[in-house]
């Protein structure tokens, strides 16, 4: 899995937040856009993208995209 291709996907999922603004320790819950429907769009991501299911409290738990990566990673 790669970094650099989760953060693109990951950021592909918001509308409105500059791509520019997302790296492995963005700290995805404090950008304005963020709400349960980009965590649930997330979830599905994740799904489809790597063939991982993570749950809210996954992303509850998580703090950073790094934090997300490595446990999609994990999971593999």
């Amino acid at each position: 899995m790669d970094i650099k291709k989760f953060i693109e996907n990951f950021a592909f999922q918001f509308d409105e937040t500059d791509s520019s603004l997302f790296d492995a320790e963005t700290e995805f819950k404090t950008l304005d856009e963020w709400s349960s429907f980009v965590a649930l769009t997330i979830i599905a991501m994740v799904d489809e993208e790597y063939g991982v299911q993570i749950k809210g409290d996954d992303i509850r738990n998580s703090k950073t995209i790094q934090d997300l990566f490595d446990l999609v990673e994990s999971r593999k």
